[in-house]
C-alpha cells in the first residue's frame, strides 16, 4: 500500500495583516504571550505592566526575569527599527533600572543592530540586550503563527544560561552576588527557610500569615528592600491590596505610600555591596530592615 504525503509552503505575512495597531493591538498581544518570546531568549519573562511612565515616553512593557528577578524592557515596533526607538530605549534603561533590554520589530537597519552589538560589547555583564526580529507565517490558509527570531544578544548568552540551568562556574558578577548573600545569610541564621543564597540581585521571603513577600535586591550603587504580591501578581494589584494598610505600615517601615510606583514602600542605601569595606555596613542594614519589615507586615496583615 502506498500514498502521498502533501506538504504545505510556509509563507511570511504581513506582520500589520495580524495587528493593525502596535499600542491596541500587538502590544496587549506580547504581554500576554511573554512566554512565547521567552522560549525564544531561553528566559522565563513575567509581567509586570505596559505603557509605564518614564518622563514624558511610556515603555511599552516591563517584565521581571523569574530566573533572578531583574527587570526587563520590551520595546515592540510593527514597523521597520528607527532612531527614536533605539533613543527611548536608552532612556528607559536608566529611567527602570533594567538590566535587560529587548527590542521587537519586523525589521532592522543595520545600524540599529551595531547599535545593540556595541552596547552588548561594551557595558558589564549585569546588562544584556537583544534584538528581535518579529515574523509571522502560515501554511495555505492555516491560523497566523508568530516567530521571533534573535538577531542580536550577548556574545556570552549560551554560556549564561548554561550556568544559570545547571549551576555552573559563575563569572565575577556572579560571585560578588553569591558573596553578599552568603554573608547575610550568614549574619541571619532564620534566612535558611528561604533557601540557599544563589547569585541573584534579589533575596525573596514570604511573609507568615500573608499573602505578601519581602524582596531584598542589591544594585551596583546601593542595596534596598520593598514589599511585592505573590509571584504573578500585578504592582496595581499589590497596591489595591495594600492601600488599607498604607498608613500604618509607612509609618511603621519610615518611608511613604506610593500606589503608584514601581515599587511598593521602597526603601534603600547607597553603597556597593561588592565592596568587601561595605559589606558589613549594608549587611547591617539590610538585615535590621528585614526584622523592621517582617514585624510590621506580620503585625499590621496577619
Amino acid at each position: 500500500m502506498s500514498g502521498t504525503i502533501s506538504f504545505g509552503q510556509l509563507e511570511d505575512v504581513a506582520v500589520r495583516e495580524a495587528w493593525t495597531h502596535e499600542a491596541l493591538g500587538f502590544t496587549p498581544w506580547l504581554a500576554a504571550n511573554l512566554d512565547r518570546l521567552g522560549e525564544a531568549l531561553g528566559m522565563k519573562l513575567e509581567h509586570v505592566g505596559s505603557e509605564v511612565a518614564v518622563t514624558r515616553f511610556a515603555a511599552d512593557i516591563r517584565a521581571r526575569n523569574v530566573t533572578d528577578g531583574t527587570t526587563v524592557l520590551i520595546e515592540n515596533q510593527l514597523e521597520v527599527s528607527d532612531h527614536g526607538h533605539l533613543g527611548q530605549i536608552l532612556t528607559y534603561l536608566a529611567g527602570l533600572e533594567a538590566h535587560t533590554v529587548i527590542w521587537v520589530a519586523p525589521r532592522f537597519h543595520e545600524a540599529h543592530l551595531s547599535a545593540i552589538r556595541w552596547l552588548n560589547q561594551h557595558t558589564t555583564a549585569d546588562f544584556s540586550f537583544f534584538a528581535v526580529k518579529l515574523r509571522v507565517v502560515r501554511i495555505g490558509e492555516s491560523p497566523f503563527a508568530p516567530l521571533f527570531d534573535v538577531l542580536e544578544r550577548p556574545n556570552d548568552w549560551e554560556k549564561r544560561l548554561q550556568e544559570s540551568a545547571q549551576g555552573a562556574e559563575l563569572g565575577p558578577v556572579g560571585e560578588r552576588r553569591l558573596a553578599f548573600w552568603k554573608a547575610f545569610c550568614e549574619r541571619a541564621p532564620e534566612e535558611a527557610a528561604n533557601g540557599k543564597p544563589q547569585a541573584t540581585i534579589q533575596r525573596w521571603a514570604a511573609i507568615t500569615g500573608t499573602d505578601f513577600v519581602l524582596s531584598r535586591f542589591i544594585a551596583d550603587r546601593y542595596v534596598g528592600l520593598c514589599v511585592r504580591g505573590p509571584r504573578g501578581a500585578g504592582v496595581a494589584q499589590v497596591a489595591e491590596q495594600l492601600s488599607p494598610f498604607a498608613d500604618t505600615l509607612a509609618g511603621r517601615f519610615g518611608v511613604s505610600f506610593d500606589s503608584g510606583a514601581d515599587y511598593l514602600f521602597m526603601k534603600t542605601i547607597a553603597g556597593s555591596y561588592f565592596d568587601p569595606a561595605e559589606r558589613d555596613r549594608l549587611i547591617s542594614w539590610l538585615s535590621t530592615e528585614t526584622d523592621r519589615y517582617k514585624k510590621a507586615l506580620v503585625d499590621t496583615l496577619a
